[in-house]
């Protein structure tokens, strides 16, 4: 049996192990990776961290199966991993040399993005303020649970004021492409950039 339930603070750990367990375009990515926590470092435990009041978990029998994460404001939350999360990172992990960037490793990328964060486009998050990050382990996909997770956490975020939502999604992950479509978010443009990696969709 399946529960949706708040984050607890002892299910950060989980949401690390998840965040690596879905990390390459919704598959395991634990491959790739030497250090296991790099991918929750960004995705989920900042959430989990400094916006608990919008963590949900998937709780099943074996234990915790996915979350969702997010915030109601994104240009506000980016400030917010300036001040709150970032620098302990920084100090943890030191900058891969930008000259051999075409040689990084996994890590390095990620480890680059805790140096460099990419800023969510200003028409992204101008005009849909929320977003979030909803991962599950691939066993749950295909039977709803995603679906009620999401209407879930739109319920909980809310009540704290959230109007649009946003999602960036890695343009290799297809499952997730229409997983987002089929509940209602379609393209934003996003002018100005080149075509990147990454696909923004959003939601009313």
């Amino acid at each position: 049996m399946l529960t949706i339930r708040a984050l607890h603070p002892d299910d950060v750990d989980e949401l690390y192990k998840i965040s690596l367990a879905t990390g390459l375009s919704g598959d395991d990515a634990s491959h790739l990776y030497a250090d296991p926590k790099l991918m929750g470092h960004i995705y989920s435990a900042p959430y989990a961290r400094l916006e608990p009041h919008l963590a949900l978990v998937v709780q099943e029998q074996a234990g915790v199966a996915g979350f969702a994460v997010g915030t109601i404001d994104t240009m506000a939350w980016e400030e917010k991993l300036e001040r709150m999360w970032w620098p302990s990172l920084r100090r943890q992990y030191a900058m891969p040399s930008e000259a051999d960037a075409a040689n990084w490793t996994p890590d390095q990328r990620r480890i680059f993005m805790i140096h460099r964060p990419a800023r969510t486009p200003p028409n992204v998050a101008s005009k849909f303020p929320a977003h979030l990050h909803l991962n599950l382990l691939p066993r749950l996909h295909g039977h709803g649970v995603g679906t009620q997770l999401f209407n879930e956490w739109l319920t909980t975020a809310g009540k704290y004021g959230a109007k649009a939502t946003h999602v960036g999604i890695n343009r290799a992950n297809v499952g997730a492409i229409r997983f987002w479509e089929r509940i209602g978010f379609s393209d934003l443009p996003v002018e100005g950039l080149p075509e990147g990696r990454t696909i923004w969709k959003g939601r009313p």
